[in-house]
């Protein structure tokens, strides 16, 4: 799985559906207050210039992260590309989009370890597609989605 089930050429067409999935707004504001906490104890201890330095570093590193753990899924006539991982859409099964919900049980009491995942705990909605690959023994990829019904329908077209 991930990337060595990358196409060799990595030419997989032109997308037919992206998606890319950052930061919530919440989750920016909770990073910036815990950042400017620890500023503030940085301020209080050492003074102004380690503030300066260290707000700078984590500064550079809240960009970091928030780059880092975004999600991009796309869909090609043939491919269906997720974070680091592809497979061809001829093995793609079943899929169906889930709700928050049934989200949380497919992620939890009902998930199986053997499934890939690219979840991302700030997205409500998902999509769970099963996979039908003999040399593959990932039963399905559980993906965090804002548009599951819209990557579900992109899915169903025939051509793949």
């Amino acid at each position: 799985m991930g990337r060595a089930n990358r196409h060799k050429d990595l030419s997989y067409g032109s997308p037919l559906f992206q998606e890319k999935l950052n930061w919530s707004f919440g989750l920016w504001g909770f990073a910036i207050f815990m950042s400017a906490s620890l500023s503030f104890s940085i301020w209080v201890a050492l003074g102004l210039l380690p503030t300066i330095i260290a707000t700078v570093l984590l500064i550079i590193l809240l960009a970091l992260a928030a780059n880092s753990s975004a999600l991009k899924i796309t869909v090609t006539k043939g491919w269906l590309i997720v974070g680091p991982a592809a497979i061809q859409r001829a093995y793609i099964h079943n899929f169906q989009p889930l709700g928050n919900d049934e989200f949380r049980r497919a992620r939890g009491v009902d998930s199986d370890p053997a499934s890939y995942l690219q979840i991302r705990f700030w997205i409500k909605g998902a999509i769970k597609i099963s996979l039908r690959d003999p040399e593959d023994k990932t039963p399905y990829w559980l993906v965090s989605t804002n548009r599951a019904d819209q990557l579900a329908k992109v899915l169903s077209v025939a051509e793949h």
